[in-house]
């Protein structure tokens, strides 16, 4: 089983993010609520986007003025703006985007209903798309550096059973990053993707202890799954300086799953 590191260990690694803001979709729960946290212990700014009526108080609590919560939804795109504008009225500038959000509905394929593909794909693929285009559009016209780093999924890469709207809109996003770093390379900006596993946040837990879980853990390399904290130094690395040369990627966390 590879080894399994402590939030201090890996949170100690200083990838030089001090001082840049990030916007982070999602970031009131699971994974993005955990990136929220680690790109704060690096001393970045956090514009953290949610639905959660608290988002501005968990903000609060974990970054006192280091972050702000915006609350909304990412499919809206007057929410979109506002993120936008946050990061600028708080912190000077935009440099990063986290895109998060995202869900899951699952269902054979010959009976997943029409609405829960929409959605799937609304939430998955069509937000992440135009949450990039409006922070895109605005690291081009003001000249700003930035990287973008879209939460994808083993699913893009694997089928998985009953995932069908999952895996399409999962899939979509590691197309649409590859091509959003195409275009945007002549600006400066670095876009990229990471592909988690089954990740141990509280939904990680509800879903998967028990013999199911340990039956899948039997069938990776790594003999356990991915710790938040591991996806979360993924996406921070994707956006430091060490990655310059490193842009249209997917960087799948999966302890080797998919390299049979």
């Amino acid at each position: 089983m590879l080894p399994v590191y402590s939030q201090d260990e890996i949170s100690s690694l200083d990838l030089g993010l001090k001082g840049k803001t990030a916007i982070i979709t999602g970031g009131t729960s699971g994974i993005g609520n955990c990136t929220v946290s680690y790109f704060l212990s690096q001393g970045a700014n956090v514009v953290m986007s949610g639905r959660n009526p608290q988002v501005e108080e968990m903000a609060r609590e974990m970054g006192a003025e280091r972050a702000v919560g915006v609350r909304g939804d990412v499919c809206d795109a007057e929410h979109r703006k506002a993120l936008i504008q946050a990061g600028i009225e708080h912190f000077g500038q935009v440099d990063i985007l986290v895109n998060c959000a995202g869900i899951t509905l699952l269902g054979n394929a010959e009976e997943l209903p029409e609405a829960d593909w929409n959605k799937v794909i609304e939430v998955n693929l069509t937000a992440s798309f135009l949450m990039a285009q409006a922070v895109g559009s605005y690291m081009i016209e003001n000249h700003v550096q930035g990287c973008i780093v879209n939460v994808a999924s083993q699913g893009g890469v694997i089928a998985l059973k009953r995932h069908a709207a999952y895996c399409a809109s999962k899939g979509g996003v590691l197309a649409l990053t590859k091509v959003l770093a195409l275009e945007w390379g002549e600006y400066g900006i670095r876009v990229n993707a990471v592909s988690p596993t089954v990740v141990m946040t509280a939904m990680g837990h509800q879903a998967w202890d028990g013999p199911h879980g340990d039956a899948l853990k039997q069938e990776m390399p790594s003999g356990r799954f991915a710790e938040p904290e591991e996806v979360a130094s993924a996406i921070a690395y994707l956006c430091s300086s060490g990655a310059s040369m490193i842009t249209g990627h997917n960087l799948i966390i999966d302890g080797g799953f998919t390299i049979k």
